[in-house]
């Protein structure tokens, strides 16, 4: 056996015993608890997020382990394979593969967050998905830019102006799991620091002046821009990004 189907298969191995751990620990109450959050328990054992990141620590970085564990289709070892996944070997395949399987907000949510926000296609794939019909496709590409606004610490102002525009352009979209994710990145990336606070303000309201000509779309978009101006203008936001001085 060549090193690497000895690797996949180690890996698979792995996989079924984290398997049987994830059922063990899993609970009709754990499902019902899910469901009542609109998740998606046909392949769920019921177990927490909560668990699932302590099971994440224990195991740490492994890329096969990842593949073998997602390709088991349980719901909770897809949500492990995003958290212990390493970025810098998923590549364009795995990514595309993985975001036409999402099934669940939530899954979509934590893959996003936790690791193709990390990839070095993250923007590319991201700015893609934004224009895709599938919803939960669509909402994986307003959720990686919803998590990059946080978390890419490096990016300049630039990073998010085109994002910006693909709000404007979508926000008319009016099913509920892509609309909340579309107000999810116009609020992430106006709370990155002031001159985005005001490009994310101004995106508002210009949704808000489109809306007004009524139209497909229009009740959808008047949502998110007052969603997102709701939370935008309000003094905490104002104060938070004052102290930091940006």
């Amino acid at each position: 056996m060549d090193a690497g189907r000895g690797a996949r298969a180690a890996a698979a191995a792995c996989a079924a015993a984290v398997v049987a751990r994830i059922e063990a620990l899993g609970s009709e109450a754990g499902r019902a608890g899910m469901a009542r959050y609109g998740i998606d328990v046909e392949r769920a054992a019921g177990v927490s997020i909560y668990e699932l990141r302590r099971i994440a620590n224990e195991l740490g970085r492994d890329h096969e382990l990842a593949l073998a564990l997602w390709a088991t289709g349980l719901h909770e070892a897809r949500h492990l394979a995003g958290m212990v996944d390493d970025p810098a070997l998923v590549d364009e395949a795995q990514m595309e593969d993985w975001v036409r399987a999402f099934h669940s907000w939530d899954l979509c949510d934590q893959t996003t967050s936790n690791l193709f926000d990390k990839t070095p296609l993250a923007y590319v794939k991201a700015r893609e998905w934004c224009g895709r019909e599938a919803d939960f496709e669509k909402r994986a590409g307003f959720a990686t830019i919803a998590a990059l606004a946080v978390q890419d610490k490096s990016a300049g102002d630039e990073a998010f102006l085109e994002p910006l525009e693909l709000v404007r352009r979508e926000a008319g979209d009016g099913r509920d799991y892509v609309k909340k994710a579309v107000s999810w990145a116009l609020r992430n990336i106006g709370k990155r620091d002031r001159a985005l606070n005001a490009a994310a303000v101004a995106c508002a309201e210009q949704i808000l002046a489109d809306a007004e000509a009524g139209g497909e779309g229009a009740r959808s978009a008047r949502w998110v821009a007052r969603d997102a101006l709701r939370e935008l203008t309000s003094e905490k936001v104002r104060r938070r990004l004052a102290a930091r001085g940006r």
